[in-house]
């Protein structure tokens, strides 16, 4: 199940955008907790599915301060990295990381994680520059993909 909450705003000049997005998994909430701070579970569903991310190539020291690092492949050469630094981390509660520069972040994101009935309810929030639309819609591929990962 998906819940949009809200509605989008392109960023301008003088401000950024942000979005939410609520969505359910069948397993508890440490098991969600576990898919976004483990790299070998993380490399199973970060990213489109024309990508893949190397586990080699996964740095998650998940704790405030601790730097996330990323590196997608895909034919052809393809490679892109994405990083930052997590801000809160609260097992199994809550993550809240900062994409790029940490000292001027191009997007912060948390995910709030409570049970829901034998299952878990995500909370998910983007705010930044790079918050607008294409951005809620790669991170809607990649939660099918982590609904995939934790039911399969």
């Amino acid at each position: 199940m998906v819940t949009l909450v809200g509605t989008m705003r392109e960023a301008t000049m003088a401000e950024h955008a942000s979005y939410e997005i609520i969505r359910g998994f069948g397993v508890p909430r440490e098991d969600v907790f576990a898919a976004w701070t483990t790299p070998e579970r993380f490399a199973r569903w970060f990213g489109p599915r024309f990508t893949a991310a190397p586990v080699d190539r996964i740095v998650l020291d998940a704790r405030p301060g601790g730097v996330w690092r990323v590196t997608l492949t895909a034919e052809e050469g393809f490679e892109v990295t994405f990083d930052g630094v997590y801000r809160e981390v609260v097992p199994p509660d809550r993550l809240v990381f900062a994409t790029g520069d940490p000292d001027d972040p191009v997007s912060v994101v948390t995910v709030e994680l409570a049970d829901d009935g034998g299952g878990t309810a995500m909370t998910f929030r983007e705010y930044g520059v790079n918050a607008g639309e294409e951005s809620r819609r790669g991170w809607m591929e990649f939660f099918d993909r982590l609904d995939e990962h934790l039911t399969g």
